[in-house]
């Protein structure tokens, strides 16, 4: 089966290429693509910051949506004609992916492809490192760093659904407006005073359960006074810089954990058994419409660069996602 997909030639070249769908494995299906989504993840690949995993695809994207094409002799569940949305080891930056059936989402009537492609890495994001490693319970308070962003979108949705009360931070009065409407009780504006100041003032400071910062930087002093006695605080961003001073004081005296992770170091096994749990808890809700995914702009395959752009700015509201059709 013919495909097409993107190369990057250099970091600020790219073009698209013309190949053969590669063969499904055992346990795999072939997807063909009608949209996948952008994660920062993909920029640093692009300039040459996060290289795949050896046994990845050198293709960049690790989202799609679209409908199966092909089956693994293995798959027991998925069938040609499904329409799915999948985690991939790469290669969605193209018309057709594969993906593992354990690995995939069956899209209900009431998504498309393109709010499809904007969850499988959010929803894995967000429930391996607030609901696993951060241990999140109903009743407790999480705090979603970067609400307007395409995790913190869907991981304040997901949170409230589960019972927790969630608070969060964007950059502007609209933005804080518009997380609000998605389900969290205060958002912090971090163009203004310091969110320390802003959480005391809301009454958070000291009560925090769980934080997810994708952030890290001089933020992180911040997660330490905002954050509950044994709470737990998981970093998983580096948007504010690599390095962070903080005063291991606090970190003692609360008995704080602090955690992180990146997705590209899940194995197969735990990615598998983190898509069962969502497709138990999380999954009925997204069907329901209780979760939605907000998309703010769907960029043709070959306009990939000013997608990219786009996102580097952080001047999207959820999601940013590429149509893979071509004609």
């Amino acid at each position: 089966m013919d495909r097409h997909f993107i190369h990057f030639e250099t970091p600020e070249l790219a073009r698209i290429v013309n190949d053969r769908s590669p063969p499904t494995g055992l346990d795999e299906v072939l997807i063909a693509v009608d949209h996948a989504g952008i994660n920062r993840a993909d920029l640093l690949q692009r300039l040459g910051l996060y290289p795949p995993p050896e046994d990845a695809s050198p293709i960049p994207g690790l989202e799609v949506a679209g409908r199966v094409v092909a089956v693994g002799e293995h798959c027991t569940t998925l069938k040609m004609g499904d329409r799915v949305c999948a985690l991939t080891h790469g290669g969605g930056y193209a018309s057709h992916a594969i993906a593992r059936e354990d690995h995939c989402l069956a899209l209900p009537d009431n998504l498309s492809t393109e709010q499809g492609a904007a969850l499988p890495e959010a929803l894995l994001t967000v429930w391996y490192n607030v609901m696993e490693r951060g241990q999140l319970s109903a009743g407790e308070i999480v705090l979603i760093h970067g609400g307007s962003s395409g995790i913190g979108s869907i991981g304040i949705q997901m949170a409230a659904a589960l019972g927790a009360d969630v608070i969060s931070t964007a950059g502007s009065a609209a933005r804080c407006d518009a997380v609000k409407a998605l389900g969290a009780s205060f958002v912090a504006n971090h163009r203004e005073s310091s969110l320390t100041a802003q959480f005391t003032d809301a009454g958070y400071v000291g009560q925090v359960d769980v934080i997810l910062d994708i952030a890290g930087g001089d933020l992180m002093q911040a997660n330490l006074e905002l954050a509950a006695p044994d709470g737990r605080i998981v970093c998983i961003g580096v948007m504010r810089g690599m390095h962070s001073e903080i005063n291991l004081t606090t970190l003692f005296m609360k008995r704080l954990t602090l955690t992180g992770s990146t997705l590209r170091r899940l194995n197969t096994a735990e990615r598998a058994r983190c898509f069962t749990a969502i497709r138990e808890r999380i999954w009925p809700q997204v069907i329901a419409g209780d979760i939605q995914p907000i998309v703010d702009t769907a960029y043709p395959l070959a306009n990939v660069l000013e997608a990219h752009e786009h996102m580097r700015l952080g001047t999207h509201f959820g999601k940013l996602v590429l149509d893979c059709r071509m004609g």
